[in-house]
């Protein structure tokens, strides 16, 4: 049995010194410090935050400041590899055990355990678990066992790991001993199954907000696939990232394509030899390629900050594996994107895959999870509010201003025609056969079309055959999917998924009652603004991004421990001439200093000698931007846009026109945005006073011109993030103005 915790250990530790001198930050991200707190305390303890968000100073950070060795359970060869190379770069004495060992080193790190020279282990939970290994922590005085991705041990989770359940067994060999587990994703079934699995005891239960503010997410129409995907890519030369492919041939064929067209790429892939594979991620890590072409075998063991975009050029399989995929981008904190190419047959090649399941309770779920899915790719509301709301947790605003649906709202129409046409036809072959069918069927149907089935059936003979030939099979999928969304249709979950008009759906079709529905996406993955960018000498910045490469390289490094994107962005804004200024940039610590410190001063004094210093906001990293750049004024005022303006300067209220036009207050508001973007004169007197914008002026010039989510967050949700996005543009406007 393992001694419990010395009483000696304090919990009121001073963890700010050690997180400036060894980590080079000057504050916790939030919950951080409270998790230490219990952690010291000796509490079992349960977190849940995002990516990015810190889980892994959370054990880190009270390793180094008692007496003993924090032992961290980890899943992947490639996560522990990482994460010790990123604390030895910081001068924390980390190692960890695994297959890739040779005998010698092995027997060197077990003689530094049997001497206690390491403060972090990282193991993988087989070997935890086999030979000599629980005896020996009894010698190696553990204070802390840490379970990473804790998720992987619950089978309702979406990397579910056999080898996790062994872990099961470990707290009737601890009874003593503290556990933390951590996880990025997890919904409140997998965290009870967490804390269950664990036996943890009277846990400190920690679920930071899922909201990724940095990240902005967009769907659009999968249309010609790869030129899509490498007019991205080109937009974006100097940027790396990953893109997600529903199979291992789409994954190395794509990045076949991307080589041949100049961008440098490599695929990874489960039926890729172990070495390959290997390559493919270190050559990533180290940005000899800037593009993973991967399936959802990779990302998990990703430790790279750098990560600018995600694109999924196949829909995933549910919002959990999605949510974490997307996560892997801005893991730094900076602006990064997340595309999701969408198509309505990559839904049926998924059901295809799912009837292929033998267990129906597995085929149950997984349609579930599928039909969640699609709508959220297919939805016209804040993306960011489904997200958030698949795992429990209400965003307050309507409109976050980072997602494609509340930069850029989709138009609505009048749709009552065509729903009544799918209602009646689904409504009218149940009464004729007795039996609900698939929406395939009814879709043929009404489109007149001339299968088996349909003379089988008699569907031909049907009052609502062939009315529906103004729209193609894919549209009237698209409508049917919606009117599911809406409440007027139910989709079964059965090997077999038919539809059937709800009592909703019924009750307007007698009434005739109007439905509004919204046109379909459209093709565009053109860049949009990235709120939050830390405004910067972009040439100096570029500098410091070839030294960080050479001395990584001069060491067997990836880029990013050498120092973060983050960290080189603000010495390219802050200039820092000597050893104090430097010490005071973000991410420089004690370790970093003397290993780096040196050479990025001389590169930073030797720009200075040969150009200006260029001069930035002094409140905030980015000045209020006076229209997104990736939008021409055609773009910005849309036919929609156009209406909403008209109205507005007719003399109609704010709300007067989402009545009119069956919108919400925030789309109009978001409508006017896009115009005073475009350089139309808008009177905004009716959304705010004069008074709310000084209090709002402040908020942005304390939280910076791009935070959106920061200044709705210092002005307590006061104010919906269109009316905010309102007042940024309408600001903009009036410096674009004056500086003329």
């Amino acid at each position: 049995m393992l001694p419990r915790v010395s009483a000696e250990i304090s919990p009121q530790h001073d963890l700010l010194t050690p997180l400036k001198e060894v980590f080079g930050y000057s504050s916790f991200r939030p919950l951080q410090e409270d998790i230490m707190r219990d952690a010291l305390a000796g509490k079992d303890v349960f977190a849940l935050l995002p990516t990015g968000g810190g889980k892994s100073l959370c054990f880190q950070l009270p390793a180094l400041v008692r007496p003993g060795l924090t032992v961290v359970i980890s899943p992947l060869i490639a996560l522990m590899k990482d994460q010790v190379d990123a604390l030895q770069a910081n001068g924390v004495a980390a190692t960890y055990l695994n297959s890739t060992l040779s005998d010698a080193d092995r027997s060197a790190r077990w003689r530094g355990l049997n001497a206690r020279e390491f403060k972090l282990l990282y193991v993988a939970p087989e070997r935890l678990m086999v030979g000599t290994m629980l005896d020996d922590l009894n010698r190696w005085g553990v204070n802390l066992i840490a379970v990473d991705e804790a998720h992987c041990i619950s089978e309702w989770g979406h990397d579910f790991r056999p080898e996790y359940r062994q872990l099961r067994s470990l707290r009737d060999r601890m009874p003593d001993l503290p556990f933390m587990a951590l996880t990025a994703t997890a919904t409140e079934r997998v965290r009870a199954d967490i804390v269950g699995q664990l036996h943890l005891r009277e846990p400190s239960v920690y679920v930071a907000s899922f909201n990724r503010p940095n990240l902005t997410y967009r769907v659009v129409p999968k249309s010609g696939g790869y030129r899509q995907v490498l007019d991205f890519l080109r937009e974006r030369p100097k940027e790396s990232g990953i893109i997600y492919c529903a199979s291992r041939a789409g994954a190395e064929n794509l990045a076949g394509k991307l080589v041949t067209d100049g961008v440098r790429a490599a695929p990874y892939h489960a039926g890729m030899e172990k070495d390959d594979r290997s390559a493919s991620q270190e050559k990533f890590l180290r940005d000899e390629v800037r593009v993973v072409c991967a399936t959802i075998a990779f990302g998990m063991g990703i430790n790279k900050p750098n990560v600018r975009f995600v694109l999924h050029y196949d829909l995933p399989k549910n919002i959990e594996g999605y949510y974490q995929e997307t996560g892997r981008a801005g893991r730094d904190g900076l602006p990064s994107e997340c595309l999701l190419l969408f198509s309505p047959g990559d839904v049926v090649k998924q059901s295809r895959f799912i009837d292929e399941k033998t267990d129906e309770n597995e085929r149950r779920i997984a349609r579930e999870q599928l039909q969640t899915m699609t709508h959220y790719a297919e939805c016209a509301e804040c993306r960011r509010v489904m997200l958030l709301d698949y795992f429990g947790e209400e965003f307050a605003a309507e409109d976050c201003g980072a997602c494609d649906n509340c930069l850029a709202p989709r138009s609505t129409y009048d749709g009552t025609v065509a729903a009544q046409k799918l209602l009646s036809c689904v409504f009218r072959i149940r009464q004729k056969s007795g039996f609900a069918v698939g929406l395939n069927h009814v879709v043929a149907v009404l489109t007149g079309g001339d299968t088996d089935r349909i003379r089988q059936w008699g569907h031909q003979e049907l009052s609502t055959y062939g009315i529906g030939q103004e729209h193609s099979r894919n549209e009237w999928g698209a409508i049917a999917r919606e009117l599911m969304r809406l409440g007027y249709l139910a989709q079964s979950t059965g090997q077999f998924p038919t539809v059937e008009v709800t009592a909703e759906g019924m009750a307007a079709l007698k009434d005739r009652r109007k439905i509004t529905l919204t046109k379909p996406l459209e093709a565009s993955a053109r860049r949009t603004e990235r709120a939050g960018e830390i405004a910067c000498d972009e040439f100096l910045f570029d500098k410091l991004r070839q030294l960080r490469k050479q001395l990584a390289d001069e060491q067997g490094l990836p880029a990013y421990i050498v120092f973060g994107d983050n960290t080189l962005r603000l010495m390219a804004r802050q200039y820092p001439t000597s050893e104090s200024e430097l010490r005071r940039v973000s991410g420089v610590g004690d370790a970093k200093w003397k290993a780096y410190g040196p050479q990025f001063l001389d590169e930073i004094r030797a720009h200075l000698q040969t150009n200006p210093r260029q001069m930035f906001a002094e409140e905030s990293f980015t000045a209020p931007v006076t229209r997104t750049a990736a939008k021409s004024r055609g773009e910005l005022l849309t036919e929609t846009v156009r209406e909403t303006l008209r109205l507005y300067r007719g003399g109609l209220t704010p709300t007067a026109i989402a009545q009119q036009r069956d919108l919400k207050d925030s789309t109009v508001a978001s409508h006017l945005a896009n115009a005073v973007e475009a350089g139309e004169s808008v009177d905004l007197t009716q959304f705010f006073t004069p008074a709310q914008a000084a209090e709002m002026q402040a908020a942005f010039e304390k939280a910076g011109w791009g935070m959106l989510s920061g200044a709705h967050s210092l002005l307590g949700g006061r104010y919906d993030y269109s009316v905010l996005r309102l007042f940024r543009a309408a600001t903009a406007a009036r410096q674009d103005s004056s500086s003329r």
